[in-house]
């Protein structure tokens, strides 16, 4: 009789201890499956930003001919596009890793690269088209062959990556002043990036993160509104040929440059061959 309370005590013991071993099993995979993620998450960062590196790079080096800005414009997009498959092979890799539910518990972890990606897909997108890129195409970007998706994209992730490509369209649009026909190019960012602020601006009640990028987004579009109308005002002082006015368009912005790098109100993108820490 004394035997039979220490049996069932052993019994007890046993399936306390199975049932936390089960509790350990789905912690260390859902760590391991987490961890994962975020390494997954830091390579397409760092590929994205080396993306939008490249279309800069293409969009103000030098050339022995000087082609039309379209036709520069339509090289770099099919170059970034390339490299993004790259990209989108990650995203491919990570596919059973979020599937279903799951991806919902993991989108914290997926979401930084994936915002960065959207960048460079729609800083491309705009080189090319002169439009902003639409929710489906981002999809279909992030879909397989049979167009089934990898994981779902939420409105939040393409709005905010969306935000962060008027920063790059700052850049792009202050680099192209000083070249052939960057004025136009420069005017009609400067519109892009106005009408994109507005747009967002409706958003932001309903996105938080979102709100505190259209600060960044006002500096950009008031740092593009202010060259296009400096080097309004200075063109409009001399009666010159377009060609000499181009020299005087590259000695004005080159001037705004140096005074425009020291502002570090506006978020810095690391090298290509740093670490690839997200930025906000």
């Amino acid at each position: 009789m004394a035997e039979q309370p220490q049996t069932g005590s052993l019994k007890s013991r046993t399936a306390i201890v199975v049932v936390f071993e089960t509790f350990r099993n789905e912690l260390d995979e859902h760590n391991d499956r987490r961890e994962r993620l975020i390494k997954n998450s830091r390579d397409v960062t760092n590929l994205s930003k080396k993306v939008i590196f490249l279309l800069h790079r293409i969009m103000t080096e030098d050339e022995p001919t000087p082609k039309p800005n379209n036709d520069r414009a339509s090289r770099a997009a099919a170059k970034g596009r390339e490299k993004l498959k790259e990209v989108q092979n990650l995203f491919a890799s990570i596919r059973g890793e979020v599937e279903g539910d799951r991806f919902w518990r993991y989108q914290r972890n997926v979401s930084p690269g994936l915002q960065e990606y959207i960048e460079a897909l729609s800083f491309a997108h705009y080189l090319d088209t002169g439009a902003l890129i639409s929710f489906n195409q981002v999809q279909q970007s992030l879909s397989d062959e049979h167009g089934v998706p990898y994981f779902p994209l939420t409105l939040e992730d393409y709005l905010l990556g969306l935000s962060d490509l008027t920063g790059e369209l700052m850049r792009y649009a202050i680099s192209a002043i000083s070249q052939r026909g960057g004025r136009t190019i420069a005017r009609e960012v400067c519109t892009f990036v106005r009408s994109c602020r507005a747009d967002f601006e409706t958003l932001t009640p309903y996105y938080k993160e979102l709100r505190k990028k259209q600060a960044v987004t006002s500096q950009s579009l008031q740092k593009i509104e202010d060259a296009t109308y400096a080097i309004a005002v200075r063109t409009s002082e001399y009666d010159l040929p377009p060609e000499m006015l181009d020299d005087v368009v590259a000695m004005v912005s080159g001037s705004y440059g140096r005074g425009s790098g020291e502002d570090q109100s506006q978020r810095k993108r690391p090298r290509p061959d740093d670490d690839g820490g997200d930025d906000d």
